[in-house]
């Protein structure tokens, strides 16, 4: 039996099409697939199925539950299994048997290839993932509560895949035939730098320099009117580059064998193209912020900061914008004396979440890293748009007045981790933190509860502990906590940092728990919202698909 989400939901046994009756059914069958071999608990399938959940919505489940049980029955041995996992139910299912997992397998393994520099091999495998697709992905759930961050993850990455493989139909010579699909690109996500970077290169290398620098000017110009931001140094190199005609960016001869540009003006144009966005609100302090914000950039592959202040529209005084970008243009350079590359812009803002989620949108950026500490007095409504659509992950820094400073091997990053999505981008952001501070990373699970019949989380805390020395090269200390803050707050009191997911169903104000911990803490403490989009800090061509479903991540953690 094989799924296919990439488009329309469909079934196949032996050939033949499996129809299903009813909407629900369907919906059901398409949210256990989206995470297939994990344990989904009853009420958030409840949650996802019904925007208003009627009395009756968990029977009704269980009746979608026993309909799947009964079809999936009479296939083959073998076929996937629905079977019950406290708190809901997971669905078994071998691998390579849902297009969306064969697509994230042939995408890590083209972006592996690209990383060694086979650009021939990277294109025929990045090719052939986007061939799986067969329109927009769960074409057919366009309504459904579930369908909506699932798509739009979906479609984020299938964007990102198309960069991938143009970066090697560029190294393969490719581009003439390029100019076409990727001014189409540009026209679909205008402000995407890397696609605008990729038709400029495209186009001087088809001997049409005067229309590449005209993508630049025209590029210049929708983001200083847009952002208030300069293009980034990758694109104002690149333009440099093409003004003076550089060899560098001409085709090697070696590219017959595959190989990827050897140069500094190519390697520093595709280092630069990533970023970290590290935003105030209003005379919100930088400094925490900024704390974690340096390790994180430094650290190979190193980072780009942007930095924005974002200016009350309502209350804004006479002279408080020149002020702000005095004290960000000083910030900016002082960056650059520690030999960090960096950006700054100041605007007026009357919905900062709304402004915040354009600016991840339309630059390359990595990591949302902001202020959180309205987090403890409301629910932040100004920040839910950002934290529920953002193509990249949100942290949040919670620092107190008296909470200090300090990361190094006495003081060290903290994760709690129990698995879940938001677990696996608060593991990513810690692991490379670590990396970058030059530090060990602590790993959090629950210990035992024998009253409950729960064992341990040892077996999770050493899945996720070989993950993160295989791709950060970070050791890894695991330590068992009792449930709840409690164990929480005891375990992280010699922290640096402390890093925590947010809940699946924690986006708009935090749980009675988690505040305590961020208000109690001897430590800052970090709130991560998982994005929508691969991993940008995942070392290595490493996609977030890989650590959710590769069978080393949270397919294990329900085991």
């Amino acid at each position: 039996m094989e799924f296919r989400i990439l488009g329309p939901l469909e079934v196949e046994d032996g050939g033949e099409d499996v129809p299903f009756r009813g909407p629900k059914q369907r919906g059901l069958l398409a949210v256990l697939l989206l995470n297939a071999n994990r344990v989904v608990a009853l009420d958030r399938l409840v949650d996802e199925l019904w925007e208003d959940p009627p009395p009756t919505a968990a029977q009704a489940v269980q009746v979608y539950v026993s309909k799947l049980r009964k079809l999936f029955a009479s296939s083959e041995p073998g076929a996937p299994k629905v079977v019950t996992r406290p708190p809901g139910y997971m669905l078994q299912i071998e691998p390579g048997t849902v297009d969306l997992h064969r697509f994230e397998s042939l995408v890590d393994a083209g972006r592996r290839a690209l990383d060694r520099g086979d650009a021939s091999a990277a294109a025929g495998q990045l090719g052939d993932a986007l061939a799986l697709w067969r329109g927009p992905a769960l074409d057919g759930f366009v309504e459904e509560p579930f369908a909506q961050t699932a798509r739009a993850r979906l479609e984020e990455l299938q964007l990102a895949t198309r960069e991938w493989r143009s970066e090697a139909d560029l190294a393969l010579g490719r581009h003439a035939e390029l100019i076409g699909e990727l001014r189409r690109l540009v026209a679909e996500n205008p402000v995407r730098e890397r696609l605008r970077g990729q038709l400029m290169l495209a186009l001087y290398r088809s001997g049409r320099q005067a229309e590449a620098l005209e993508v630049y000017h025209e590029t210049r110009a929708l983001l200083v009117e847009e952002l208030g931001l300069e293009p980034s140094q990758a694109l104002q190199q690149l333009e440099r580059a093409i003004l003076i005609q550089d060899p560098a960016l001409d085709l090697p001869v070696a590219s017959a064998r595959a190989e990827r540009p050897d140069s500094s003006t190519v390697d520093a144009r595709e280092q630069a193209m990533r970023a970290l966005l590290v935003g105030a609100i209003d005379d919100a302090p930088l400094d925490g912020l900024l704390w974690l914000a340096r390790p994180l950039a430094a650290a190979e592959p190193r980072h780009e900061l942007i930095v924005i202040r974002l200016v009350d529209a309502a209350t804004t005084e006479e002279g408080s914008l020149s002020r702000a970008t005095t004290e960000l243009d000083a910030l900016r350079v002082d960056l650059g004396g520690t030999g960090l590359s960096a950006r700054a812009a100041v605007f007026t803002s009357a919905e900062p979440g709304d402004d915040f989620l354009r600016l991840s949108s339309e630059q390359e950026i990595d990591l949302v890293l902001l202020d959180g500490r309205q987090l403890l007095d409301d629910d932040r409504p100004a920040l839910t748009p950002l934290l529920e659509a953002s193509p990249c992950d949100v942290a949040l820094l919670l620092h107190l007045e008296d909470q200090p400073l300090l990361l190094d091997g006495d003081h060290l990053p903290l994760v709690v981790f129990g698995g879940s999505d938001h677990d696996w981008a608060a593991l990513e952001l810690g692991a490379w933190l670590a990396r970058g501070a030059g530090t060990s990373l602590r790993l959090a699970g629950t210990a035992a509860d024998a009253a409950r019949g729960r064992r341990d989380a040892s077996r999770l805390l050493a899945t996720a502990s070989l993950v993160v020395q295989r791709f950060a090269g970070v050791s890894v200390e695991p330590v068992l906590a009792e449930p709840g803050s409690d164990g929480v707050l005891a375990t992280a009191a010699e922290a640096g940092v402390v890093v925590i997911g947010f809940g699946e169903r924690g986006h708009r104000r935090l749980g009675a728990g988690h505040a305590r911990i961020a208000r109690e803490a001897v430590a800052p403490t970090l709130f991560v919202s998982r994005g929508l989009r691969p991993g940008g800090l995942a070392p290595e061509g490493l996609t977030r698909y890989t650590w959710s479903l590769s069978g080393e991540g949270a397919a294990t953690a329900h085991r």
